[in-house]
């Protein structure tokens, strides 16, 4: 009784001694104000720390007492202060940026470099403006899109595309967003350049697989990429002048310390090159586009944002062709923070992507777009040092307008046609956590519930035995169904609705300091279906809704990987296995006519497909020399049945490579800093050559010579391969508040004359046939001065 007795004394003091309190806040640069993601917030000594998410929030949890505080972000002064804790408080912290820049990382695994061997997230990468400027481009232009393929599981879709595949998926299984809003064409001067401007860009992330359940809607990647919020503390100027573009970055405080303001503009004036050349003075060529961003600070606990993106590329041929395509964009943000421990986002924006196409010689105009309203609210939750959650929800409203084609003279034989509009409505809700389960032991979990509703407002037409795809077997050909009526429906008909549970879930486990494994897997369902049978993004491209006809893409996939330091100066190695399969891959019957065709559902039939490989990359992040070297070995195949259609599919049905397929991918990054003027950089990258599909023979018939041609995708081009230097020369003394740069770069410096694509096709003088080698570039100097003020 008498024990009993004491330590019912005993427990207050006891409750007392582990009682915990929380610290939050928001780490951000001390130079502009701008908020920090990835930085570290850890307690010395202890276990307890985390990494601030993307707005710069971060939140930890520790008993009562007194303890030293580091923070730390690459690239930046780390700091140290003691804390006491004695109640739940806010610190918000800003860091300087470093004074030496030879310890610089310039690829990040995960968002420290501390922490990637604990983290369970994988198969994701983050690159640095900074390094980016860095690397050696085509015409001088810095290209994100371009140096994401230098990373290992990420391919190019051919000579001067921005478009990118990632672990043998397609471009439209890409998920871009810019500030939260939907990018549908990552490309300028059709793919020569990205949108992306990096005066104004502050982060980009590439998820390859296990994507978190906040994200959903694409099959194989999710690109995100963030603007400059704007410096608040001071006016400061960036921009350049290169080969072919100028680009120029205005930011500064509206109410110093608490909001801010960028105004980010960049434009082509390659076309003004073609005026020199009497055969092309009459061509037109450009293209411009435009950053806006602004945020005020209401109070320590609420910030409003608002962004936008307008871009645009035009082209004239002789006035006998013209086309015009851009992107616009816009997204209002509230962050909240309720408490020290939950942490809230809320956005509303839109996006529209349109393509405008005018041939003189037909005498008609085309015009297609699609346009979405999306609304996302996300809280994150800091349970405690172990356990963190992130829930919430989103809607999206798309509309599809296929086209509309008008005549432009009134002698054109081109009747006014407008495609049906389509509508459609993608929700999401989810929930995930990340979980440090023990001190080796780390898991991200979480489940994401999808639906689609398709909907009305058009009349779906029915078909003869319900196949909008019919084989002929006498012709042996595939053909378009019969249509033996339509169904209307109204605009608040659901035409048909699809749900699909798509769980997430990874690990990683600690083998000692400097090493772990991880493993993943994430389900993703897609809705929406880029429809093309070229490779690359082009603006003719147009897309659709999940429907009656074209059912959801369902992607899984399995990762599995080693991840290690090697050495304190900055060495690393990561391998990585993945294999994943998707559901209802759309492909194309041969002779599809997609242009102007109301019925998409005549000219495809749906198969599958399957992408596994392993990657390597080892990394410097540290001393005048860093770099990385990327390899990946892959597959990336598709099956295409007849299915309901009858006959023998593509292929007769088995398995052949799909045209991201990519067998070997080699690529080398390199950057030497000689002494405080003369940085230096390489790229040199080798690829498998795309698979194709060429003629085997031909045939008389009526008088014509008529190509027959091998299975699909049976032949390959040539590899692809090239090398790339620049040199960056930074004049004057340091210190000046003008610093400028000069960027000489020499892309493709061995004149490799690389194959974007072979055709065939029979000299009308001798009769015979030819092969034509299509390169777009050999050899490519250029000049660059970047500055800041």
């Amino acid at each position: 009784m008498k024990k009993i007795f004491f330590l019912l004394l005993l427990f207050p003091l006891i409750s007392a001694a582990q009682i915990k309190y929380s610290l939050s806040g928001t780490v951000k640069d001390k130079s502009s104000g701008e908020s920090l993601f990835g930085a570290t917030v850890f307690i010395e000594g202890t276990s307890i720390g985390t990494t601030t998410n993307e707005y710069g929030f971060y939140s930890i949890t520790a008993s009562e007492g007194t303890y030293s505080l580091i923070i730390s972000y690459l690239g930046f002064d780390d700091i140290k202060m003691e804390v006491l804790l004695d109640r739940d408080q806010n610190l918000n912290i800003e860091l300087s940026e470093s004074s030496n820049q030879l310890n610089e990382v310039v690829l990040q695994t995960e968002d420290s470099e501390d922490i990637n061997i604990r983290k369970p997230q994988m198969s994701v990468s983050k690159l640095k403006v900074r390094t980016i400027k860095q690397m050696p481009a085509v015409l001088g232009e810095v290209d994100i899109i371009k140096s994401l393929q230098l990373l290992p599981g990420v391919t190019n879709n051919g000579e001067g595309s921005s478009g990118f595949n990632v672990r043998g998926g397609s471009v439209d299984q890409n998920l871009v967003l810019l500030d939260e809003t939907i990018i549908y064409n990552t490309s300028h001067l059709l793919g020569f350049f990205s949108i992306f401007n990096s005066d104004a860009i502050k982060d980009i992330k590439l998820y390859k697989g296990n994507i978190p359940s906040k994200f959903g809607g694409r099959a194989s990647s999710v690109l995100d990429v963030r603007q400059k919020d704007g410096n608040n503390k001071n006016f400061a100027l960036t921009g350049g002048i290169g080969t072919v573009s100028t680009r120029l970055a205005v930011e500064g405080p509206i109410v110093k310390d608490r909001s801010s303001f960028l105004v980010a503009g960049r434009g082509s004036y390659a076309h003004l090159f073609l005026k020199l050349d009497e055969d092309l003075k009459d061509n037109t060529a450009y293209f411009y586009d435009l950053n806006l961003k602004t945020n005020f600070e209401i109070n320590e606990n609420n910030q409003l944002f608002l962004s936008g993106y307008f871009g645009r590329d035009v082209f004239e041929f002789n006035e006998n062709f013209k086309n015009s395509y851009g992107n616009s964009s816009g997204n209002l943000r509230w962050n909240h923070i309720f408490n020290d421990k939950i942490f809230s986002n809320l956005s509303l924006n839109f996006s529209k992507y349109d393509y405008e196409l005018e041939i003189s010689a037909f005498e008609f105009d085309w015009l297609s777009e699609i346009d979405n309203i999306n609304l996302k609210y996300a809280l994150s939750y800091y349970l405690n040092n172990d356990i963190k959650l992130d829930f919430g929800f989103n809607g999206i409203h798309y509309l599809f307008n296929p086209g509309i084609i008008s005549p432009t003279t009134e002698t054109s034989g081109i009747n006014y046609l407008k495609l049906d509009q389509k509508r459609a409505f993608e929700g999401g809700l989810y929930i995930g956590a990340e979980h440090q389960v023990s001190s080796k032991l780390s898991i991200q979990y979480g489940l994401r519930y999808s639906n689609f509703a398709r909907m009305g407002g058009q009349a779906i037409v029915q078909y003869e035995n319900d196949q909008p795809v019919v084989y002929d077997e006498a012709l042996e050909i595939y053909k378009r169904g019969i249509p033996v009526g339509a169904i209307d429906y109204e605009k608040s008909e659901v035409i048909k609705g699809f749900g699909n549970l798509e769980p997430r879930l990874a690990f990683a486990y600690e083998l000692g300091e400097h090493a772990s494994v991880k493993a993943g897997y994430s389900r993703v369902a897609q809705y929406i279906h880029l429809i093309s049978n070229t490779t690359s993004v082009t603006p003719l491209d147009v897309w659709a809704p999940s429907g009656t006809y074209i059912e959801p893409q369902l992607s899984n996939q399995y990762a599995v990987g080693y991840f290690r330091k090697l050495k304190n100066n900055g060495l690393s190695l990561e391998v990585e296995a993945y294999y994943k399969d998707i559901a209802n891959r759309i492909d194309y019957i041969d002779g599809s006519d997609l242009i102007g065709n109301n019925t998409i559902e005549t000219e495809i039939l749906n198969g599958e497909s399957k992408a596994y490989g392993l990657e390597f990359l080892m990394r410097k992040t540290q001393g005048d020399f860093t770099g990385w070297l990327a390899y990946t070995w892959s597959k990336s195949e598709q099956r295409t049945p007849g299915g309901t259609a009858g006959g023998p599919g593509i292929n007769d049905g088995e398995w052949y490579y799909t045209p991201y397929d990519r067998t070997h991918d080699l690529s080398f990054t390199g950057t030497y800093r000689l002494n405080k003027k003369w940085r230096f950089s390489a790229n040199l990258i080798y690829q498998t050559g795309r698979p194709v599909t060429y003629p085997t023979g031909q045939y008389e018939y009526e008088g014509q010579s008529i190509a027959s041609y091998s299975d699909r995708n049976s032949d390959r081009l040539p590899a692809y391969h090239r090398l790339d230097l620049s040199a960056i020369l930074v004049p004057g003394k340091p210190g000046k508040k003008w610093k400028g740069e000069w960027v000489f770069s020499i892309y493709n410096v061995y004149n490799r004359r690389n194959a974007a694509s072979i055709t065939f096709s029979q000299n009308r003088e001798t009769g015979i046939n030819e092969a034509t080698r299509i390169a777009i570039f050999g050899i490519v100097p250029s000049v660059t001065y970047n500055f800041k003020f």
